[in-house]
């Protein structure tokens, strides 16, 4: 069962992002203040969910968080602060768009930069342990997922409805084959050598 808060009777927000890993799109990450009165028995770190499971979890987040909200950063911003850095931007981000100001923040990992002057802690795999952290990783996760399976529509040819700009075979022999688009971040290491053999 997940905790409700890490620090009881504090205005908290949880966060956190999705897509760190991807060679391509934006991350996502948001950021969720939930009641202390919240309770869920589906609500769990996003990647232990199905995607139905994770769909039906996000009207249900957004209808009982006090405030919520949604950041990202663009392949683009990725390639110029790096992944680290724009993770924790896009929580940034998010924070800024809350109706309501948090007296703390919790943040899924173990690296974060001071947001303004609220305090916050680090939590290692805080999704599968404190409720608005994995809301908010739910919220990030299907946010990201909307917008790659529309990039879809438009670069057909990598897969994005399935592998979502993640690294899969499907994935890295498409860039191989046809090259990389406007959304792919440069500052990645986009192709596996192993593919390249086995196209050339």
């Amino acid at each position: 069962m997940l905790l409700n808060n890490y620090k009881p009777g504090a205005i908290e927000a949880g966060c956190d992002e999705a897509g760190r890993g991807c060679l391509a799109g934006p991350v996502f990450a948001a950021a969720v203040i939930l009641p202390e009165n919240f309770r869920s028995e589906l609500l769990n770190d996003s990647k232990k969910l199905t995607e139905k499971q994770r769909l039906e979890l996000r009207p249900i987040i957004q209808k009982a968080a006090i405030s919520w909200a949604v950041g990202s950063y663009t392949n683009l911003e990725i390639d110029d602060v790096n992944i680290l850095n724009a993770s924790i931007f896009s929580m940034h981000r998010a924070l800024d768009q809350l109706s309501v100001r948090p007296d703390h923040i919790i943040v899924d990992g173990n690296r974060f930069k001071k947001y303004r002057d609220i305090p916050f802690a680090t939590v290692i795999k805080g999704d599968g342990k404190y409720l608005s952290i994995a809301a908010a990783s739910i919220l990030a996760k299907t946010y990201r997922d909307d917008y790659m399976i529309a990039l879809h529509e438009h670069f057909p040819e990598y897969g994005w409805c399935q592998n979502k700009g993640y690294p899969t075979t499907v994935h890295r022999s498409a860039i191989v084959k046809y090259g990389i688009t406007p959304f792919h971040r440069k500052s990645f290491k986009l192709t596996d050598p192993q593919l390249l053999i086995t196209f050339y």
